[in-house]
């Protein structure tokens, strides 16, 4: 519906949203949203999962925000770009706000054997993650 409302120049758009029948995301859909979307490799996908105020915890350090996020998946996506290369989630368990994932992955460069990430999900975003992995570089 366009409507002008006196004074006003040009004419804009009220809209009314009926906040009560959105659906929070459950941790479930998140966790699902962030496997798929890392299996493809879609890295703007995958950041729609994270905000700003987001941390993810690893051998590698801390990394804040999404800015320090999408370096640290750019790294891996760029290395698991390859026909040759695998990411595997094998095991997806929530409960209640915490996710839980077990995954291995193979690239021309490493083996990483196993993989485990943890997430704690927070209004249909990952506050918080922590990853780990074996990891073996090929010669």
């Amino acid at each position: 519906m366009t409507s002008k409302l006196p004074g006003t120049t040009p004419p804009f758009m009220l809209v009314h949203v009926d906040v009560s029948q959105w659906v929070p995301m459950t941790t479930r859909d998140v966790l699902d949203h962030h496997n798929e979307t890392f299996g493809n490799l879609d890295l703007e996908g995958c950041l729609e999962d994270y905000d700003d105020d987001s941390v993810i915890i690893s051998h590698m350090g801390a990394f804040h925000g999404l800015d320090e996020i999408q370096g640290l998946f750019e790294g891996f996506f760029d290395e698991l770009d390859h026909p040759d290369a695998h990411f595997t989630v094998h095991e997806s368990i929530v409960e209640d706000s915490i996710g839980y994932t077990t995954w291995d992955a193979e690239s021309p460069e490493n083996v990483y054997e196993f993989g485990t990430d943890t997430f704690v999900i927070e209004d249909d975003v990952i506050r918080y993650q922590t990853f780990g992995t074996a990891v073996t570089a090929k010669e």
